[in-house]
């Protein structure tokens, strides 16, 4: 499954972001190649690294869905023309506070 996203150019940040398959819950890919659903420990890559990310996320669809690539900031913040989307993303659902990541990971802990 995949779906069309707006090109990132080479050397912009980007991140590697994915659907976990057992869950669905919005993931990133880290720097030790692994899964987060925290997006400050995202690795963020450009240029070539960025292209082998996502190729090596691309064949880890029995954790991952859909891995595509994510515009941020050098310093992992989301940005670029899909801030809105990824926000929600990141954050979690906007349709009531109890369902929101921040409220799930007090009831967590």
């Amino acid at each position: 499954m995949s779906s069309v996203r707006p090109k990132i150019a080479p050397a912009t940040p980007k991140v590697v972001t994915a659907w976990d398959a057992a869950s669905g819950v919005t993931v990133y890919r880290t720097p030790a190649g692994d899964w987060s659903e925290d997006l400050s420990a995202a690795e963020v890559v450009i240029n070539d690294a960025a292209e082998t990310a996502l190729a090596d996320a691309a064949v880890d669809q029995l954790r991952v869905v859909d891995p595509y690539f994510m515009e941020v900031t050098e310093t992992g913040d989301v940005t670029g023309r899909e801030t809105l989307r990824e926000t929600i993303r990141a954050t979690g659902p906007t349709i009531h506070p109890h369902y929101h990541k921040s409220a799930r990971e007090k009831t967590d802990a």
